[in-house]
């Protein structure tokens, strides 16, 4: 009885199917505000504030061209979604094979649940500390509790009801006004033009500060069709995905070391609270923090389904909820440079094979629906290779020389050797045509 209630009250579930054309509703500016939106938060100004030893101008050069190329990097993978209707770990199944694309749906389920217990954490953190003159700390345990129940009803109703019914007509303007009220109160707090004038900075090899900036939009990649498989044109999703994700970085990791820097509190969420009515900015930054939490509940749900397509979505939604309160109830906000550098070793080569998958390998040559699914393959040995690989230059790089970044030549090893695969596999293919019809002529 409770599924068939399911059934009835719940948006449709598209699951590892393509989104029908009538679904494709999505626009420029309907993705221009969902990656705006999901390109705020909380640990957002976390990881700014990790660029604290920097000096001013190297914050806004990394924080803008680590914007732009994560955005990118973003927004890539997302054509093939918007262009076929299909999520993202399903389209990894012309890339990897359907059974070596269950790998990176794993890897991606855990990075979600870690993500998503992340912002249930900063979040019920945020709420503790505007109520605890009334509730106390022990209100903590409760905040994760109504988060995380607010934010599953987000993934229950799916992208397009948040989309059009939630952040356009309500969380992104409390968030917009929100951050201009407190990155005005911010540097007009601070001795901003001593940070300009006199702070070196050099704390942090910049190549690396740029690597953590890229691991922001980059850990949203897996995630990318889940959403732009929505899109009525390809090109809308990608120029808006591009436009509202490279703002929304850019200013968020810039504001998150100036509220280090300039009100010399380490905290984020005190800092904030420390500004002219900023306990009331940092709420309205919280309605829209919501939304974070929703995207890597809903793709968390919609990764499993490659695995398990048969199993309804709602189940899987409840399962990444239960387990993201536990650890949110029992697992503190440590490391968290290490885990962004983890996103990025994993999925800036990820990236690298599937661009030169779709974009090289393919050439113009449009992917047959039927590559998605039935006609996939169960493993595509070369490209696995190329992500492994990919993978040991990025850890190696990190490890052994920080200074020189890890995000681009991680990215360029496996697409080169991707594209090289792929090359060699074009030749063999012609070749065999060639040998087949020379001995259909002498015959």
């Amino acid at each position: 009885m409770s599924e068939r209630v399911m059934r009835i009250k719940l948006p449709p579930e598209w699951g590892v199917d393509p989104v029908p054309k009538d679904a494709r509703i999505l626009g420029f500016l309907d993705y221009f505000v969902l990656w705006s939106s999901l390109g705020v938060g909380l640990l957002v100004l976390l990881a700014g504030s990790l660029l604290e030893g920097l000096s001013f101008l190297e914050v806004l050069l990394v924080s803008l061209l680590g914007s732009v190329v994560g955005s990118i990097m973003l927004a890539l993978p997302g054509l093939v979604g918007s262009r076929y209707g299909v999520p993202t770990m399903v389209s990894l199944r012309p890339v990897l094979g359907t059974k070596a694309s269950y790998f990176p749906t794993a890897l991606n389920v855990a990075q979600l649940v870690g993500w998503t217990a992340f912002e249930l954490i900063i979040m019920a953190r945020a709420a503790t500390l505007l109520t605890s003159g009334i509730l106390g700390q022990a209100s903590y345990g409760i905040w994760v509790i109504v988060f995380g129940t607010w934010c599953m009803l987000l993934a229950l109703g799916g992208p397009l009801v948040v989309v059009r019914k939630w952040l356009e007509r309500v969380a992104i303007w409390l968030v917009y006004g929100s951050t201009i009220w407190i990155t005005y109160h911010t540097f007009s707090s601070g001795d901003f033009w001593g940070w300009v004038l006199y702070h070196r900075g050099g704390s942090m090899p910049l190549l690396l500060a740029l690597d953590l900036v890229i691991a922001m939009p980059i850990s949203w990649w897996p995630l990318i069709s889940d959403y732009n498989r929505f899109a009525n044109k390809p090109r809308s999703a990608f120029l808006g995905t591009v436009a509202g994700y490279t703002l929304a970085n850019a200013w968020f990791y810039i504001l998150g070391a100036a509220l280090v820097v300039l009100l010399g509190i380490r905290d984020v969420l005190a800092s904030i609270a420390a500004l002219f009515f900023g306990g009331i900015a940092l709420l309205l930054i919280l309605v829209d923090e919501t939304d974070n939490c929703f995207a890597d509940i809903y793709s968390s749900a919609v990764s499993l389904q490659n695995i398990f397509p048969k199993t309804r979505q709602w189940k899987f939604v409840v399962l990444v909820v239960g387990i993201s309160v536990a650890l949110a109830m029992t697992v503190p906000i440590t490391e968290y440079e290490d885990f962004l550098l983890m996103i990025g070793t994993l999925f800036v080569p990820l990236l690298g094979v599937t661009s030169a998958e779709f974009f090289v390998n393919r050439g113009s040559s449009q992917v047959a629906l039927e590559e998605f699914y039935e006609k996939a393959g169960r493993i595509r040995l070369g490209n696995v290779l190329a992500w492994f690989l990919g993978i040991a230059v990025y850890a190696a790089v990190v490890t052994f020389a920080p200074e020189l970044g890890a995000s681009i030549p991680s990215f360029l090893a496996s697409f080169l050797v991707s594209a090289a695969v792929g090359r060699v596999s074009r030749l063999r293919t012609s070749r065999a045509s060639t040998d087949r019809g020379s001995e259909l002529c002498s015959l």
